[in-house]
């Protein structure tokens, strides 16, 4: 049987414009899923406002991702392979805090097709524009093709942003042990609208080789935001300016994680934060983790 192919010649393909708003009740609900108590996300009282958590916007793009599909704007893209992506990557550029009521349009185009050792790296841009056409936020998110051999070699790879890499054999900064609770996963999928069974039925987890349901990813990625905003920013996720990672294992409901952070860089006017995220065997979950932040 002959492997499935993707060409790379395909990079620049354009996504449907995606138009929705920011909703004080789903940014709220993003951040109870998690158990962020911060008051900048509930405190609807305050002279500053509510903002979203920083990791919101996935919740937003997923309406996109999730049904890819119905997007992408080319008859000569081969879709059906899309039905086997894996959320490799992951890049969040915030250009200013997402508040309830702003109105936004999602422009999207496939930004990069990469080779990798287990099948094709595509990357998909996705710019959130405001009504007068001001960038909000800009989205890489990286989906893994498992099995499907990339054709025509790598195409886009020095348009994606560029990330600075540490050495995380290093002892970390700090270490902070979270509990994921076995509802966890039932409650980021309803309070976020980021709907895929591995995250909720054991049968269809099973069915695709996985011990049991595991959590979202982009759960476990705000859920190591919130340490890095309440530890290193005094508790201000206003000042997050970008949030980047890779997903390189899964979490299963029940089980601790450790979220680490490796290192500090003053990089200009902005300050990176290295993080990674470890199963109670030291596995990584999440690797290559940067927060960038004013």
């Amino acid at each position: 049987m002959n492997k499935p192919t993707l060409n790379s010649e395909l990079i620049g393909t354009n996504l449907r414009d995606y138009e929705t708003s920011v909703n004080w009740r789903d940014t709220m609900n993003y951040s109870a899923a998690i158990g962020d108590a911060n008051l900048r996300y509930f405190d609807d009282e305050s002279s500053d406002g509510i903002i979203a958590h920083p990791v919101y916007p996935v919740a937003l793009t997923w309406n996109i991702i999730g049904r890819i599909q119905e997007f992408i704007v080319s008859e000569n893209f081969p879709t059906e392979l899309l039905l086997s992506q894996v959320h490799y990557t992951e890049h969040l550029e915030i250009h200013r805090p997402l508040s309830p009521g702003i109105q936004l349009v999602i422009k999207g185009r496939i930004a990069a097709i990469l080779p990798h050792r287990a099948g094709t790296h595509v990357v998909i841009r996705l710019a959130a524009l405001d009504k007068e056409g001001a960038p909000v936020f800009t989205e890489h998110i990286g989906a893994m093709l498992r099995g499907v051999e990339c054709i025509g070699g790598s195409k886009g790879q020095e348009s994606l942003p560029v990330v600075q890499n540490v050495n995380d054999a290093v002892e970390p900064f700090w270490a902070s042990t979270v509990t994921i609770d076995k509802l966890l996963p039932f409650v980021y999928d309803g309070c976020t609208n980021i709907v895929f069974p591995i995250h909720t039925s054991i049968q269809f987890a099973r069915m695709v080789g996985l011990p049991g349901i595991i959590l979202q990813g982009t759960a476990t990625l705000a859920l190591a935001v919130t340490e890095l905003v309440n530890r290193e920013l005094n508790c201000e996720p206003a000042r997050v300016k970008s949030v980047s990672c890779r997903f390189t294992g899964m979490v299963l409901p029940g089980s601790n994680i450790s979220v680490r952070m490796i290192e500090k860089k003053k990089n200009n006017t902005r300050t990176d934060l290295f993080f990674d995220v470890c199963n109670i065997n030291g596995g990584k979950i999440i690797s290559s983790g940067c927060l960038s932040a004013d």
